[in-house]
């Protein structure tokens, strides 16, 4: 008996802990296979961005390492043997929870069913043309995918729109598809969001993922206002104000501010190319965050359609703090504004209410 109890015992119970936990591990995986997919329209596929921005939904970056996806990619005509040729190299990658893939020119088809889209089509301005042509040129697009949407996407569908201009192209979108709930169309400033952080983490040499709570105001162009005065970083003393630690207001106020707006001329003069890998990466962050909800304490921006939240005229899309829960977002309420801050943020929705009304004049 002593024996027993000395060798035998132990080995049993590490033989049940071991079969309990290979069990356990059988179950979870039964249940993330049987996890229904869920579908991913991306418009503009065949594009830098596009071709980013599949992969990482393939692999799980948008909606979680156990969420099968069917992707439905979207490009124009000219562009089809291109988006041929993504859909290869998608197949080629063998992701596993890659099940289906749906490259087409119909903007029907690519709408059907779809659970989220990632409106990544648009027409770029080019040399020699007026805001006017450019406006025009999207209206025409996001008219066109509007209607789509709202006749065959799934009604619970989340609309992310990346293609500039951002804003004005998802309000746009939302005038077209009237019965669109008006919190299930966003657009992209995450991007904008992401560089901050980058910004604080290289200034003080400190981790990314140690940074949080920076925001970004209105619109995603050159006069958003990126806003540190309620982000923090953590440290071993615990969570620190960034104006405190950076303690330069001089280049918060300036230098940090023109960075962020202007990082993605930066990027093109560079690279000669626009932004195309963060700005993918960012659009996962946005609709993960979004889906799955964001951590206890930190907010994330997010272009949503305004509610007259901070003085901000309803009906823009404008980039607020928002929060998410359950597959809804929030906008982060009671945020002590300060003077500077004001001027900043009503002169970015300034720039919003101006493009609106351009918009709207191509409509007429």
């Amino acid at each position: 008996m002593e024996y027993w109890g000395s060798i035998e015992k132990p080995i049993v119970l590490l033989g049940c802990a071991y079969l309990s936990w290979k069990i356990v591990r059988h179950i979870w995986s039964f249940l993330n296979i049987e996890k229904d997919p869920i579908t991913v329209l991306v418009t503009g596929a065949a594009g830098q961005i596009g071709y980013a921005l599949v992969p990482m939904i393939a692999r799980g970056a948008m909606l979680g390492l156990d969420q099968p996806v069917i992707i439905h990619m979207l490009d124009i005509e000219p562009a089809a043997e291109s988006l041929k040729g993504v859909k290869m190299e998608l197949i080629d990658a063998a992701f596993p929870l890659l099940k289906d893939v749906v490259a087409t020119t119909d903007v029907v088809e690519a709408c059907k069913g779809v659970n989220v889209a990632v409106m990544v089509g648009g027409f770029p301005r080019k040399e020699g043309m007026e805001r006017k042509d450019v406006m025009t040129k999207n209206v025409s697009i996001y008219k066109a995918q509007a209607s789509a949407l709202e006749q065959h996407a799934a009604p619970d569908c989340k609309v992310l729109v990346v293609a500039n201009p951002a804003n004005t192209n998802a309000l746009i979108l939302k005038e077209f598809a009237p019965s669109f709930p008006a919190k299930n169309i966003t657009c992209l400033t995450r991007l904008d969001h992401n560089r901050a952080l980058g910004q604080v983490s290289e200034k003080l040499n400190v981790h990314v993922g140690d940074v949080k709570n920076v925001t970004i105001w209105g619109n995603h162009s050159s006069t958003q206002y990126p806003d540190v005065n309620h982000a923090t970083v953590k440290t071993a003393a615990g969570e620190k104000p960034v104006r405190e630690l950076v303690a330069n207001d001089q280049w918060l106020n300036t230098e940090f501010i023109t960075t962020v707006q202007q990082r993605g001329a930066a990027i093109i003069k560079a690279r000669k190319l626009s932004s195309a890998l963060s700005a993918a990466s960012s659009a996962c962050d946005h609709i993960r965050d979004w889906v799955l909800g964001t951590p206890k304490g930190t907010w994330v921006s997010m272009g949503v359609y305004s509610d007259g939240s901070y003085g901000i005229p309803a009906g823009l899309i404008y980039s607020f703090p928002v929060t998410c829960e359950k597959g809804e977002w929030s906008i982060v309420q009671g945020l002590k504004i300060d003077e500077f801050s004001k001027a900043k943020m009503d002169a970015t929705a300034k720039e919003l209410v101006e493009e609106k009304s351009l918009a709207y004049s191509c409509l007429n």
